[in-house]
């Protein structure tokens, strides 16, 4: 119950929901208990009037004592519905207090779980895989939600049921009581070892189901590779055999589950037979009356679901405490990447960068080192390098995704560590390296930074993307919606909308890492003229591998291994005739043999 115990908060907020529950389901056992009163009374006037009925034969008096018996036996009658239809209205009030407050518990935890999520850095999304986080927030929280909602619903039932019905059944019987209820805590034990066997095999079926999950995921989202390598076949098989697995597991739980219901029956059955034969035996012993006997059964039934509920409840709680324990796991990790002062202000744009090492705290890979360099307000700096040489991490760092291992970085003159969060990032229009379009229309991933944008921004935004005129080749326009990743777009239309999006919402700093990867050079080109003038005024981060690139910077620095080797113009470096030249040379020379 440690684990459990974080949720105490949310049964405080929602108390008057769990009060009035409460009050419920003892007013619906009230109603429960006395149409079994009414049978007993029922029944001892039946066995009355019929002995007086006998007594009055072949007189007049026999026709009015019929009547009078017919009288209170349909008053009996009608009050047993009452109390019967007053017993599900009052149940009717319990579900909707309870069950609607475990909901409503259940939707807060979701979102303080994803609100946490997104708190949350890089670091940690590289450290644990989707399958899971989507796990946590969706399974882990359904089976908390039937502690809040079932659990708590049958276990309240049962204590109160208890309660009021055994002390009543003691006083009228000892002797029945004691052996009418003797197979109740069997019955109750034996649900609780079959609900263990069940939530085991349960684990294992959800465990089977999830990797059924990713792999019909990934063979989805993958779906070009494996068409252009011809392993239809081949993942079909690999399909069949993931399939394989979850329905031999489901079979082993369908076949616990089949036991399941003859045992509860059986064991209400030896109940009930106990119950009739000990109470015969009183009858017969005259301790009690037949109606009493009929009481009994009823009152049998009646704590039969509470008492098996017993180990279902015991079963449910051990799973919403594992699964909250799995919650808890990433709800008591906490971000490092916090704002000392919370400063928030209006970027001008220079960024230094001071002796800064990076090294990622996941994987230990020394991504910087000493680097130093200034880019002032309006300026625009290139960053060339080789596939692994820090140039997105230079990126990271800028955004704040993660924070330097040692040196300094400063905007504006102060360390990015004083800077609020939110204020920082939405001044800074990123294109990263990695495009990723959300399953919307154009118009809503262009307006992504800023939802209520107005339609000139997003057309100025498109054309300085270089992307109107293939906006109006689609059917929709800027209606269509691209597909899941964008995967209905090309690459280079993919890169332009990403670019459109980091520009339409006018950021102080704009970062372009490999932005321009996917397309042409004729295409590169028409981006570049266009990107010239939103750069102006901005301070511009051009990360590339490719020079062409970097025809618009003012400064290039090219780094190898996580150090810079050289910076300056593209004319001096050029002069240098050094590690620039030499790329510069390389990709010139291919660009002849391979001209658009």
């Amino acid at each position: 119950m440690n684990d459990l115990a974080y949720l105490n908060k949310y049964l405080f907020k929602y108390k008057y929901h769990l009060i009035l529950g409460t009050l419920f389901i003892i007013i619906a056992n009230y109603f429960s208990i006395i149409p079994a009163v009414l049978v007993r009374y029922s029944f001892d006037l039946l066995k009355g009037n019929y002995e007086l009925f006998k007594l009055f034969n072949g007189f007049d008096l026999q026709t009015d004592a019929y009547a009078l018996f017919a009288k209170s036996i349909w008053i009996l009658g009608i009050l047993i519905l009452i109390s019967a239809l007053l017993r599900g209205i009052f149940m009717f009030f319990m579900r909707q207090t309870i069950i609607v407050m475990s909901r409503i518990i259940e939707y807060d935890l979701k979102n303080e779980i994803f609100e946490h999520y997104q708190s949350l850095p890089l670091s940690f999304y590289r450290k644990n895989n989707t399958g899971d986080l989507m796990n946590r927030i969706s399974e882990d929280v359904s089976k908390v939600r039937m502690y809040f909602g079932p659990a708590i619903m049958y276990g309240i039932t049962l204590l109160t049921l208890f309660l009021m019905v055994i002390p009543f059944m003691f006083s009228i019987n000892f002797k029945l009581t004691i052996y009418s209820l003797i197979p109740l805590p069997i019955l109750s034990l034996s649900i609780y070892l079959v609900n263990n066997i069940i939530h085991k095999r349960s684990e294992k079926i959800q465990e089977s189901l999830s990797n059924l999950s990713t792999f019909v995921q990934e063979a989805f989202s993958g779906i070009r590779v494996i068409k252009a390598f011809d392993r239809e076949e081949d993942i079909n098989l690999q399909f069949e055999k993931e399939s394989t697995d979850y329905k031999n597991k489901s079979l082993k739980l369908a076949f616990v589950q089949a036991v399941f219901f003859p045992l509860i029956m059986s064991l209400i059955g030896l109940s009930v037979i106990l119950t009739i034969y000990i109470g015969g035996v009183e009858v017969f012993n005259g301790s009690i009356s037949t109606g009493v006997i009929a009481e009994f059964v009823i009152y049998v039934n009646l704590l039969t679901w509470p008492v098996a509920a017993l180990g279902w409840i015991t079963s449910i709680i051990q799973q919403a405490a594992a699964s909250q324990k799995r919650i808890n796991e990433f709800l008591e990790t906490k971000t490092d990447i916090i704002s000392i002062e919370n400063l928030e202000k209006n970027l001008e744009g220079t960024i230094e960068f001071k002796n800064v090492d990076f090294i990622y705290p996941d994987s230990g890979i020394h991504a910087l080192k000493n680097i130093s360099f200034r880019v002032n307000q309006g300026e625009s700096v290139a960053i060339i390098g080789n596939t692994g040489s820090g140039k997105s991490t230079l990126a990271n760092l800028i955004c704040r995704m993660y924070d330097i291992t040692s040196g300094s970085l400063k905007i504006d003159g102060q360390s990015i560590q004083r800077y609020n969060l939110s204020c920082l990032r939405s001044q800074i229009g990123f294109v990263p390296q990695d495009v990723f379009l959300f399953s919307d229309s154009i118009r809503n991933n262009i307006a992504f930074g800023n939802p209520d944008m107005n339609e000139e921004k997003i057309i100025q935004a498109a054309k300085d993307a270089d992307l109107l005129n293939n906006i109006a080749d689609l059917p929709n326009g800027f209606n269509t919606r691209v597909g899941e990743r964008g995967i209905t777009l090309s690459g280079g239309q993919k890169q332009r909308v990403s670019i459109a999006r980091a520009v339409a919402r006018e950021p102080k700093i704009l970062i372009l890492d490999d932005a321009l990867s996917a397309v042409d050079t004729k295409t590169e080109n028409t981006i570049l003229e266009a990107m010239a003038k939103i750069m102006k005024g901005r301070t511009s981060l051009i990360i590339s591998h490719r020079v062409s690139s970097a025809k618009l910077a003012s400064k290039i620095i090219v780094l190898l291994d996580g150090s810079i080797i050289e910076q300056g113009s593209h004319e001096d470096l050029l002069e240098k005739n050094g590690a620039y030249k030499g790329i510069y040379d390389q990709q010139l020379s291919q660009d002849k043999e391979n001209p658009a």
